[in-house]
Parts: C-alpha cells; sequence; structure tokens
C-alpha cells in the first residue's frame, strides 16, 4: 500500500516524509490553498524526491498551458486532476502531458459512487475524497472524512488511494476498512494550514503501514 504525503512545500518537510517511508509527495498548484507553491520551489523540492518517491503533481482545472509548464519545469511522475475535469478532458490531458493520470472524485453518498464508471477507463488511479463543506473554496485538504463504508466493497480495475480527513488517529481503521491501495494525508499531519508536521508525517505513515499489514 502506497502513502503519499500531499502539500508539501519546505525542504525539510520534504525530507521528513521521505526519512519515514512515504512512496508519493504531492506538490500543489492551486493559487486559493494555503498549500499553493510556485513551480520554480516545486521543481527544486521534486530533486529531493526524484528516484526516491513518485512525484505527484495536484492541479484543479488547470489550463493547458499551465500542465505543460508544470510536465516540463517539475517533470511530475503523476498528474493528479482535483478539479471538475470530464472524462473527455482527462483523455485530453493524459494525451497532452504523456503521463499516468490520478482523477480524485468527491464522495458523499452512494449516488457519487455512480460517476467512477464514466471515469474507469481513461484514468491510471482513483483518489476518492470527500465532498468538501458548503462554500469551501478548496476542492480538498479540508479535513473532512467521508463514509468510508461506501467504498468498502469496491471492485475496480483501477487502483485507488483513500483520502479526506485522514489522519494519524484514523487511518488505521480507515485502512483495515476499505483496503485501499494508497492513503493520501495533506491537513492531518499539519501543525496549522499548510505547515507540516514532521512528527505527525511519521506518525500517519507508521499507523499506515501497520494497519496495512
Amino acid at each position: 500500500m502506497d502513502v503519499k504525503i500531499c502539500g508539501l512545500s519546505s525542504e525539510d518537510t520534504v525530507q521528513a516524509a521521505l526519512d519515514a517511508g512515504a512512496d508519493c509527495i504531492g506538490f500543489v498548484f492551486f493559487e486559493k490553498s494555503p498549500r499553493n507553491i510556485s513551480e520554480l520551489l516545486a521543481s527544486r523540492l521534486a530533486t529531493k524526491v526524484r528516484g526516491k518517491a513518485k512525484i505527484i503533481a495536484l492541479c484543479v482545472n488547470a489550463t493547458d498551458e499551465t500542465l505543460l509548464s508544470i510536465a516540463n519545469s517539475v517533470r511530475p511522475d503523476v498528474f493528479q486532476l482535483h478539479g471538475n475535469e470530464s472524462p473527455r478532458r482527462v483523455i485530453n490531458v493524459r494525451q497532452l502531458v504523456d503521463r499516468p493520470i490520478m482523477k480524485a472524485l468527491s464522495i458523499r453518498d452512494s449516488e457519487d459512487l455512480d460517476q467512477i464508471a464514466d471515469y474507469e477507463p481513461v484514468v491510471d488511479y482513483f483518489l476518492f475524497d470527500a465532498k468538501p463543506p458548503k462554500n469551501s473554496a478548496l476542492p480538498g485538504g479540508n479535513g473532512v472524512p467521508f463514509d468510508w463504508k461506501l467504498i468498502e466493497n469496491l471492485d475496480l480495475d483501477r487502483p485507488f488511494m483513500l483520502s479526506g480527513g485522514l489522519n494519524p488517529v484514523n487511518v488505521s481503521e480507515a485502512v483495515r476498512l476499505t483496503r485501499p491501495d494508497g492513503v493520501d494525508v495533506s491537513s492531518g499531519v499539519e501543525s496549522s494550514p499548510g505547515v507540516k508536521d514532521p512528527d505527525q508525517i511519521a506518525l500517519f505513515i507508521e499507523q499506515a503501514r501497520q494497519a496495512a499489514g
């Protein structure tokens, strides 16, 4: 099971995640997010990650120009599309950046699972996140979990990561219930919005690994 630490923004926290055994490091390219970083900083941080963990670029309804710029400057291993990109847009982005695509889908109730069938043929990975609170400007990183029982018996052709409100306290239960291919955390290991806590990162990874067996 992969563990992804998302929204990192400093050399110290990137190193802490790598030291703790993170499989994936996520960089956020969304101006409204407190975890947003520049391509220049991301490209510098990516040099510390390359060859040690997968580099994930999180984008939200990004333009072709932005996506190509990130692809060339940061050279991520995977693009995470966390907006309302349609299946057709996913196909276009995949062709444009020539990288695997992880599509985030927001889940609140069973009806939200219906969209999986439309995306499954065109994505490489899913990330299941909680729907953001009403009036939230952020599509993710809100620290809100969803009812994990909704996905405990999913039969998918694509691997999926579980996200949304995970933290060192609840990740064990989430892993045991849903048996995901990966878990993703952002706000759940922060001391304040956008500021990662190295101790919480290490604890999260430890708890996730133990639960996965």
